[in-house]
């Protein structure tokens, strides 16, 4: 069973139509049976959390060890790149990439539709190991903590690999399909799975700490600022939950379905819905601040903002990319890519880089939307830039991984 993007239907993950993929989409049985109730369930299970607030994340210009970059979501770099970034090695991984590559301590981790877990050298391009879940896709952008690299897999299964070796130190099942990203906080990493539940681990060992059911499948995200992971699902709401218990604080009606992840500054939540819309979001109030839907091209958006001080940075299946004012959501700038656009911008400096269907990776300054570079991989790419060490790194649905410097 593949799981359609049709904004009429509860179901996320895009149809398989691309070269190099086993069969015609792959599935777990067990996650396609679920009749799954639509009620809220928190269970703790275990002792409060370590109290250790120096392990958070943040924006690090020799790392990207999550996706979007820091915990936050946000999608700025803090590193740079030339004025014309040039091919710097490439890397066939042997089957489509979706998910966005994470790079902490010269590595670079991605996943692909083969159910290979890889790892390249940052600097060299070289393979360093690879790690094979089986029958089962990687769509699950991976994270990065410590010695340790984890991600979920189509089958439901989240994994920690020890980032040196590839090996397994320790597995978790849920009960469908996980295209979520990790995320962490003190002593745990949090994930979503398409069973509807957010669970909190222990990331040494893999325990559960908590979970919460919310009222759908969880494709995005989690983002985490202070002592709040905040969530947008396929439920249509906006989930804060506290770290410390899994108490779910609010949920926040959306009005509409999102797969994309939520970017989080102070207070505010920036977030694209499959009701064609960008919505801010006061989480202190609990209440929508501004909707932003353009007056005649009603498409969703998949992709994440990128957020500065002034503007939300955001690609839509309209094949616009577009700079919308933080204040009210009025737009400042648009440009035409001629493709969707699934792939999530990164803020680097003055300019924003993206992916595109049509197999582009442009740079657009951000204060008008002119393209200032592009690059023509000739594959398309709904995975999103990561950034490190001056590099950007992005991968491809030809299962190529492109490094620029």
């Amino acid at each position: 069973m593949k799981l359609s993007t049709d904004t009429s239907r509860l179901r996320w993950r895009r149809a398989r139509g691309t070269a190099g993929r086993d069969g015609g989409g792959r599935r777990s049985a067990l996650a396609t049976a679920l009749a799954l109730p639509l009620t809220l369930a928190v269970i703790p299970v275990a002792a409060a959390l370590a109290a250790d607030p120096a392990e958070r994340l943040k924006p690090d210009p020799d790392n990207w060890p999550v996706f979007r970059g820091d915990l936050s979501l946000r999608g700025v770099a803090a590193g740079t790149l030339p004025a014309t970034p040039t091919l710097e090695w490439t890397f066939d991984a042997g089957s489509d990439i979706e998910g966005t590559a994470a790079i902490a301590d010269d590595r670079v981790f991605v996943g692909t539709f083969a159910g290979d877990f890889v790892a390249i050298g940052l600097q060299t391009g070289k393979e360093l190991w690879r790690f094979n879940v089986g029958d089962a896709a990687v769509q699950s952008s991976p994270g990065v903590y410590g010695d340790k690299v984890f991600f979920g897999d189509e089958f439901g299964v989240f994994h920690a690999l020890d980032v040196a070796t590839g090996k397994e130190v320790w597995k978790f099942e849920t009960r469908a399909e996980i295209l979520s990203s990790p995320t962490f906080h003190r002593d745990l990493v949090i994930i979503g799975s398409y069973d509807q539940f957010l669970y909190a681990l222990r990331r040494d060992s893999g325990e559960l700490v908590w979970k919460v059911e919310t009222e759908g499948y969880i494709h995005a995200t989690p983002a985490i600022v202070g002592d709040t992971v905040t969530v947008s699902g396929c439920d249509g709401f906006l989930w804060l939950i506290g770290l410390a218990d899994g108490e779910v604080r609010a949920k926040i009606d959306l009005g509409g379905q999102s797969g994309a992840s939520p970017a989080v500054v102070g207070d505010l939540a920036y977030v694209g819905t499959y009701e064609n819309e960008v919505l801010a979001i006061d989480t202190a109030a609990k209440k929508v601040l501004w909707r932003y839907e353009h007056p005649s091209r009603k498409f969703p958006y998949y992709a994440s903002a990128a957020v500065t001080d002034n503007a939300v940075v955001i690609g839509g299946r309209d094949k616009i990319l577009r700079a919308l004012d933080r204040d009210d959501g009025s737009t400042l700038w648009e440009w035409n890519s001629g493709s969707r656009i699934d792939s999530s911008v990164v803020v680097v400096g003055e300019r924003g880089f993206v992916g595109t269907k049509n197999g582009e990776v442009v740079a657009v300054r951000l204060s008008d939307g002119e393209i200032v570079w592009r690059y023509d991989t000739g594959s398309a790419i709904v995975s999103s830039p990561a950034l490190a060490k001056g590099r950007l790194v992005i991968g491809s649905l030809d299962g190529v991984v492109y490094s620029f410097k």
